[in-house]
């Protein structure tokens, strides 16, 4: 699996393949491994879910639901980059908090809604991005839902990591762990997440305030600075 995922080939080949290698170490047969991979799918299958969701998003963006949330963004003049994705970042790590984990992520919620609102509140005050700050204004997209997600689900009774950890501890130790414990602790930890990465949030709408305001060869200077910088 190692040799698989550092020569950069197909994830799920690699993983498909240390599955029938390891059944075949330890001395399964066919029928066997084909069981075991038709278990283990059964029992997760509720993570292929999101599969349905995708060609619901694709027609809505075919029909303009990102030029719509574009529109939506460029009614709030004071609203900057940093402080929506501040915004959204609150937002998801309350939802997560409550047990709605799927109510964002990047295929349903960042792509056609997070990310086209973020890059329309930069472009409506310096105008069309540059494809590096492009990219970057996607990727913070991201992060402010996976930062959110991460820190919000664990303040939640029944999400699958508190109750692992709970069960665990439980079962190794003979404690008797309840999982509002856990939860309760988690709450300072996804409050100073959300100040952390609010500030990282909030510092983008600076960067882009001196390198996007200063001129069109501002950025690629900035660029070229820090490589030099790395070297």
């Amino acid at each position: 699996m190692i040799a698989g995922f550092a020569t950069r080939r197909n994830p799920l080949l690699v993983v498909g393949f240390a599955g029938i290698a390891t059944g075949l170490l330890g001395g399964l047969s066919p029928r066997e491994m084909l069981a075991s991979f038709g278990e283990g799918f059964a029992s997760s299958r509720s993570v292929t879910i999101f599969v349905i969701t995708l060609p619901v998003i694709g027609l809505l963006e075919r029909y303009g639901l990102q030029e719509q949330a574009r529109r939506l963004i460029s009614r709030f003049t004071k609203l900057t980059t940093g402080r929506f994705l501040t915004l959204y970042l609150g937002l998801r790590q309350i939802t997560a908090a409550l047990g709605l984990v799927s109510l964002g992520g990047p295929a349903q919620t960042v792509r056609p809604l997070v990310a086209p609102m973020a890059e329309a509140a930069a472009e409506k005050k310096y105008g069309t991005l540059p494809e590096k700050w492009r990219e970057k204004v996607r990727s913070h997209s991201s992060g402010a839902d996976t930062v959110g997600l991460f820190f919000g689900e664990d303040c939640f009774l029944a999400i699958g990591s508190i109750l692992l950890i709970t069960g665990f501890v439980n079962t190794t130790y003979n404690q008797h762990l309840e999982p509002l414990h856990l939860a309760l602790w988690a709450i300072p930890t996804a409050v100073c997440a959300f100040f952390i990465h609010g500030a990282r949030l909030l510092r983008l709408d600076r960067q882009m305030a001196r390198e996007l305001t200063a001129g069109p060869g501002a950025a690629d200077a900035s660029a070229a600075a820090e490589q030099e910088t790395a070297k």
